[in-house]
Parts: C-alpha cells; sequence; structure tokens
C-alpha cells in the first residue's frame, strides 16, 4: 500500500494534510469510505543537530497546517552562521535560537527565506528586532529585504549554500544546495511527510524536474523529518502526480454512465473527483476538486483536453473514447 496526501491550502499559506491509501490500482483508491486522517507525526526535538554543519530548530508551531512546526536550520561551524527561514517568530523560536547561538558561540550572518508563506517570513521582524543588521534575502523581497538571483551562493565557514529558483508552490520559491553534504534544502516543494501543495502544476514538475539533478544526498524540507535520499524521494514526488494525470484522463476517456450520448464525453471536476476520490470523505470534495482543476489545466496547455463553456471538460481527441 502506497501513502500518499490530500493536502489543502489554508488561507495562511499553510497546509492541512489528510492521509489516506492507495493499493496498486491506481484507478480508484482503495481506502474505506470515510477513513481519511491527519498521519501520525514522528517526534521531533525542538533543537537537534543533524550533521556537523547543520541544526534544525523547530519554529514552534506545531499543527495541522505545519505538521511538527516549520523548520529553520542554523549552518556553519564558526562564529558566522546562515539561518534558512524564520518561521512564524514564535517567543519559543526566538528563545531556541538564542539559547543555541550562546552554545555555538556564533551569531546570525545572514537568514535566507525560502518563500513568502506567513510560517516562514513570519519570524523576520523579530530576527531584525534581536539581531539588527542581519542581512535577510528572499526572492522578490520586498520591505528592504535582499533579493536572491538564481545560482547564488552563501558561505560561512563551513557551509557553501548555492541557491536555485524553483516555482510552483510559490512563484518565488527557492531551494538550496548544501555543498559540504550535496544535500538540499528543499523548503515546501517537498516535505518530509506527505506531498505538497502547489500554485501552478506545470511549474511544478518543471521545478522537480530541475531539483532532482541538483543534488545526490539528503534532503531538508521546510516541513517534517529529514529525507534521507532526496533525489528518490522528488522522483516519488514526481510519479505520484503523474499517475494523478491519468487518473483523469483515464476517467475522461470512460464517459459518464450518468448522461445521455451527447454530454457523456464532458465532465465537471467534481464530476472526476467523486470517481477519482470515491473513497474520501465527501467533505474533502472540494479541496480535491481544486487540485483536478490543476491537472485539467496543465493538460490543457499541452492540447490533451478541452474546456467546455468554462466548466467543463473532455479529450481533445475524441477518438480515444
Amino acid at each position: 500500500m502506497l501513502l500518499f496526501s490530500i493536502l489543502i491550502n489554508h488561507p495562511s499559506g499553510g497546509e492541512m494534510q489528510f492521509a489516506v491509501y492507495s493499493g496498486t490500482n491506481h484507478s480508484r483508491l482503495s481506502a474505506q469510505r470515510g477513513r481519511a486522517a491527519i498521519p501520525t507525526l514522528r517526534f521531533l526535538p525542538e533543537v537537534e543537530r543533524l550533521s556537523p554543519t547543520c541544526i534544525r530548530i523547530l519554529g514552534g508551531n506545531p499543527g495541522k497546517f505545519s505538521l511538527q512546526g516549520t523548520n529553520t536550520y542554523l549552518l556553519g561551524i564558526g562564529p558566522k552562521r546562515l539561518l534558512i527561514d524564520t518561521g512564524e517568530g514564535k517567543p519559543s523560536w526566538i528563545a531556541a535560537i538564542k539559547r543555541t547561538l550562546d552554545e555555538e558561540k556564533a551569531y546570525i550572518a545572514s537568514a535566507i527565506v525560502t518563500h513568502w508563506h506567513h510560517d516562514h517570513q513570519g519570524g523576520i521582524p523579530h530576527l531584525i528586532e534581536t539581531w539588527p543588521g542581519t542581512e535577510i534575502y528572499k526572492c522578490q523581497p520586498g520591505n528592504g529585504l535582499l533579493n536572491i538571483t538564481d545560482g547564488q551562493i552563501f558561505e560561512v565557514e563551513g557551509a557553501s549554500l548555492t541557491a536555485a529558483h524553483t516555482p510552483g508552490h510559490t512563484v518565488d520559491h527557492m531551494v538550496l544546495v548544501l555543498r559540504e553534504e550535496d544535500a538540499m534544502f528543499t523548503g515546501d516543494n517537498v516535505l518530509g511527510q506527505g506531498t505538497a501543495v502547489f500554485e501552478d502544476l506545470g511549474t511544478y514538475m518543471a521545478s522537480l524536474e530541475k531539483m532532482k539533478h541538483l543534488f545526490k544526498g539528503r534532503a531538508y524540507p521546510g516541513h517534517g523529518p529529514v529525507l534521507p535520499d532526496g533525489p528518490g524521494k522528488i522522483v516519488e514526488y514526481i510519479q505520484h502526480r503523474r499517475q494523478r494525470e491519468e487518473q483523469v484522463v483515464q476517467t475522461l476517456r470512460s464517459g459518464r454512465a450518468d448522461a445521455d450520448a451527447e454530454g457523456a464525453d464532458l465532465w465537471t471536476p467534481m464530476d472526476l473527483v467523486k470517481i477519482i476520490y470515491c473513497d474520501v470523505p465527501e467533505s474533502l470534495y472540494p479541496a480535491a476538486a481544486g487540485g483536478v482543476v490543476q491537472i485539467l489545466q496543465k493538460l490543457e496547455r499541452e492540447g490533451k483536453v478541452l474546456s467546455v463553456n468554462g466548466d467543463r471538460w473532455r479529450l481533445s481527441d475524441r477518438s480515444a473514447l
């Protein structure tokens, strides 16, 4: 059985994760109807050294939208350190950062924000208040932040990071490759548990393809535990999305049994959801429909499907029916 997740966009920019199970027949879910729940989350310490150069500090914001909390990372072995992401600026996070820096006899030289969502950049004001003068970098910056460009390098003793622009989850999303470990900080494009949501599926898929070739080691995600085989997990993500696309195409090809001959090849996103997600609670159908619309829009750009009157869809090649 393959564990995967439906992830629902939350207005705050966070994500709600519902775990369901799929068998080898990808044309439908094999979970028992009504059985969808947030998966058991692995315990993560508030502060944990993950490697000689990397310390993870949780953002102090655990919940259904952020799993164990936002992962922030302190990098380097000398007095100058790099920080990746700032959480929401919770007091417990600031206290943990201070305590860790005191123990390390270090300070933050620069902070790098992977993307605009509040649970990754919300701590910026608190960071500036606590450590004035800290350089803070973000793609498409605002409010006095410094820009990040594709290929930009950030260095301190023991840590060299190369930034890569990987939009899809958000338009400004950046990942960072740690040269010393051939590892990647994946932001929210790849999570330690479940799968990620995205603003644009085609762009997101292109970014995953780009990411898998940039490193060979572990992945440090924006939420959840470290992934030992980062590129392997990215391949799983790509395969999962392709399976979802194939489910949509196969369902469109099957024809609707509840429609007359003239409309048998026309489907609304909700029609597709009721087939593809037939074993998921109906309360999740609207969220699932959003993902199906993303797939349909990608397939339309590729010339594989057509929209009819804006809200119904069919295959472009009707001879395939």
